[in-house]
């Protein structure tokens, strides 16, 4: 599951709508709301994220940041590492191989040391 469809699942709980509901609403399937909230789908376009704020009217800076996160859900990341160091493609590397195998606190604490 991706950043931004953990959090179109949230909105959609906390307001008590079904995928389906709200894919009729928006005028997409429920099967690509579905994969879009599991990551089986790349990211949405801009006019999805904005037709889904309005849905939940979100406005501002909400919807800047629902934006901001969608952009950063895409579930296949290509890291071009190209005129970067040996240490920053072996890290980049490194990432990509032990990924799956990292538990919660340890990823907590990558997030601490890139969101600095």
């Amino acid at each position: 599951m991706t950043p931004f469809g953990a959090h179109i699942r949230e909105l959609r709980a906390k307001r008590g709508v079904t995928l389906k509901q709200m894919a009729d609403e928006l005028e997409v399937s429920s099967a690509y709301l579905s994969a879009l909230e599991h990551g089986k789908r790349g990211q949405p376009s801009i006019m999805l994220v904005r037709q889904i704020c309005a849905y939940f009217q979100i406005f501002w800076d909400e919807a800047e940041a629902l934006e901001r996160l969608a952009e950063m859900s895409h579930p296949r990341i290509v890291v071009d590492t190209s005129g970067l160091t040996p240490k920053a493609t072996l890290v980049a590397n490194l990432l990509a191989d032990r990924i799956r195998s990292l538990d919660e606190p340890t990823i907590d604490r990558l997030l601490d040391v890139l969101n600095r």
